[in-house]
């Protein structure tokens, strides 16, 4: 990323989707954020967009209603191009309430706490399962433990048939992470994916069983409570959220472990908590980089930016996590801080499965401890491969050494 300069009140980037900033977001961000709370930029497609670098801004932001996460608020040159086809674009994501209210309330039955609780026991003997096809010594845990655990607890939760679930992780891959000039790819992905969701809900439909997606079937058939689109959509980002992050929070949990090793030793040894470890991870290397995007339903001031009416908002979950003005010495990890990170969002689209992937992290991280009472990274943690994408912070792989 080129270095920011003023224009105006506002620091000015030359685009947000630069290498650099792939290559050491931290870095990149950290020098955003001296410089101001809020830089505008360009989206690929040449739009501007507002970026929110700073803590209390981003915090503000996240909560404020004259944000509208519906994009039919954007005034752009153009049209706005959203990345989802419209067969799986009525979602969570791209609603505001009271429409996000309705449907964020059907949801949020399965992710109650005593709902999230009572799948302790089966995410144990999953991630048991998967331990013990972890021969070693050298182990990709990315591969063996950090994709099939969330893609196993997620499947089940929603009824998805355990034999979809590797095309559904190779859509997840293409989507999140296209390659250049891979837009038919992502396409391609779109249209298979939508196919898959319709078949599956009409098979619900004709033999419905006690799983989530079930449900939300009747709630469409039965109470007229959401429309076919929203039934379609809501079951597509309920699966595809629900595994990504966790795939990579899992992944980045072990990461943080095996980058400091005196502090995997207190894990071990009973002195930190691996809760403590998941929230500082979720803190010091999110899962997700940017929270939605945001569209201003009017003129709003953002720290030293005027935002205009329609004008598109990103807010930098990564960036803000790391801001001093919050947390002392914020490149250090302490699993000792308090857990007001923003990894999760904060407001009404607060994610309502933060506590399972919470949970999910803390049962493969502790049981990975508990089987192998020798870990270490398999090579230097400059050569590993992280999905090169500005969006998210996920390995694309993480070989270790196990005893």
């Amino acid at each position: 990323m080129s270095s920011t300069e003023r224009t105006g009140s506002t620091g000015s980037v030359s685009s947000l989707f630069s290498e650099a900033l792939v290559a050491d977001a931290h870095g990149a961000y950290a020098r955003l954020r001296e410089t101001a709370p809020v830089h505008r930029t360009t989206t690929p497609d040449g739009e501007p967009v507002w970026l929110i670098t700073r803590y209390a801004e981003a915090r503000a932001a996240l909560a404020d209603p004259r944000l509208s996460l519906n994009k039919a608020n954007a005034k752009t040159s153009g049209e706005y191009r959203s990345s989802m086809p419209p067969e799986l674009d009525a979602h969570l994501l791209n609603m505001d309430p009271p429409d996000h209210t309705r449907l964020r309330r059907l949801v949020a039955k399965a992710f109650t706490p005593r709902r999230v609780e009572d799948m302790r026991m089966r995410i144990q003997k999953l991630t048991d399962e998967l331990l013990t096809t972890m021969t070693g010594p050298h182990v990709d845990l990315v591969h063996a433990l950090a994709v099939p655990l969330p893609m196993g607890v997620i499947c089940e939760l929603l009824g998805i048939p355990e034999t979809a679930r590797r095309d559904f992780r190779a859509w997840t891959d293409t989507l999140f992470s296209p390659t250049p000039g891979g837009a038919t790819e992502s396409r391609t992905a779109m249209r298979e994916m939508h196919q898959f969701l319709k078949s599956v809900i009409e098979d619900k439909r004709s033999s419905p069983t006690e799983d989530l997606l079930s449900a939300l079937v009747q709630a469409r058939d039965d109470h007229d409570v959401l429309t076919e689109p929203e039934l379609v959509s809501l079951a597509f980002l309920t699966l595809f959220a629900g595994y990504d992050n966790a795939v990579h929070l899992i992944g980045n949990t072990a990461l943080s472990l095996l980058l400091h090793p005196r502090l995997l030793r207190a894990v071990r040894g009973g002195a930190v908590p691996i809760r403590s470890v998941v929230e500082e991870t979720l803190r010091w290397n999110p899962p997700f980089v940017l929270a939605v995007r945001r569209f201003a339903l009017e003129d709003v001031s953002i720290g030293n930016a005027l935002i205009p009416a329609g004008g598109r908002v990103w807010v930098s979950i990564a960036s803000a996590n790391r801001d001093g003005r919050e947390f002392p010495s914020p490149d250090v990890f302490d699993p000792g801080r308090a857990p007001t990170h923003l990894a999760f969002g904060y407001g009404v689209h607060y994610c309502l499965g933060a506590p399972l992937a919470r949970m999910e992290a803390e049962i493969a991280v502790r049981s990975l401890l508990e089987r192998f009472p020798v870990l270490e990274l398999a090579v230097a943690a400059d050569e590993l491969e992280w999905w090169p994408t500005f969006h998210k912070r996920g390995l694309q792989s993480l070989p270790v050494l196990t005893y």
